[in-house]
C-alpha cells in the first residue's frame, strides 16, 4: 500500500511516517500544506492520501476537492483533531471517502488504511451516524415523493442489510463481527460488495442510502 501524508506538523508527520514503516506501508510523500498535497498526488498517484484540515496556504478540505475534481478516483481520507460537525459534513460533500481522529490508537489507523485501500472508506466510531442524521435532515427539507416512487431499489441479502443497519448505528467493524459472530475482514467485504451493488462511491453515500431505506440508525 502507497500512502501519501499531508500535514502542516513535522514532528507529527515523520511520526506517521515512522508508524506506516514499520507496519509495512509505504509512504510516497510527506506534504506540509495543501498545494504540496495537490502536486505529490499528481506525481505519485498513491493508494491513499491521509489529509489533515488545518494547513496554510491551502486547507485540506480545498486540497480533497481540487485532487478529487482533477482524480475522481482518488481515495482520501481525513485525519484531523476536529470533531465539529461542519468540518466532518463538508469533508464529505468534498470527496473525502473517510474521517478520523488523530485520538485513535496506531493499530486502528493501519487496519483504516487498510480498509480504505479495499474500498472500504473508513470513520472513527460515532462519526458515520452523525453523517446519518445530516443526510435525513437534509432529506426532512425536501418534498416527500408519493407512495412508491422515488423509494431506491436494492438487491441487498438480508445479511448485507444486516450488516449495513449495525454500521448506520455507529458500530465499527470490529463491534459489527461480534454482534453478528463474523469477523473483521467479513464486515470489511460485506460493505465493499454493498457499495459495489448500489453503485456507491463512499461510506457517506451508503449511510444515506440506509436512511432512504428506511433502516434504524
Amino acid at each position: 500500500m502507497n500512502v501519501l501524508l499531508v500535514d502542516d506538523h513535522h514532528l507529527l508527520l515523520e511520526g506517521l511516517q515512522n508508524l506506516l514503516i514499520a507496519h509495512g506501508v509505504q509512504v510516497v510523500g510527506l506534504a506540509h500544506d495543501g498545494l504540496e498535497a495537490i502536486e505529490l498526488a499528481r506525481a505519485t498517484q498513491p493508494d491513499v492520501i491521509l489529509m489533515d484540515i488545518r494547513m496554510p496556504r491551502c486547507d485540506g478540505l480545498e486540497a480533497t476537492r481540487r485532487i478529487r475534481a482533477e482524480w475522481p478516483a482518488a481515495r482520501i481520507v481525513i485525519l484531523t483533531t476536529s470533531t465539529e460537525d461542519d468540518d466532518l459534513f463538508e469533508a464529505v460533500k468534498s470527496g473525502a471517502c473517510g474521517y478520523l481522529l488523530k485520538s485513535m490508537n496506531a493499530d486502528d489507523l493501519i487496519e483504516c488504511l487498510h480498509g480504505a485501500q479495499e474500498g472500504v472508506p473508513p470513520f472513527s466510531p460515532g462519526l458515520a451516524a452523525k453523517v446519518l442524521g445530516e443526510y435525513a435532515r437534509l432529506a426532512g427539507q425536501q418534498s416527500v415523493p408519493a407512495e412508491g416512487a422515488g423509494r431506491p431499489k436494492t438487491d441487498l441479502t438480508p445479511r448485507q442489510r444486516e450488516v449495513l443497519a449495525l454500521v448506520v448505528e455507529g458500530l465499527t467493524y470490529k463491534e459489527v463481527g461480534a454482534r453478528l459472530n463474523l469477523s473483521p475482514r467479513t464486515i470489511k467485504y460485506h460493505m465493499a460488495e454493498i457499495m459495489a451493488q448500489l453503485h456507491l462511491e463512499h461510506r457517506a453515500q451508503v449511510l444515506a442510502y440506509a436512511g432512504r431505506l428506511g433502516l434504524d440508525a
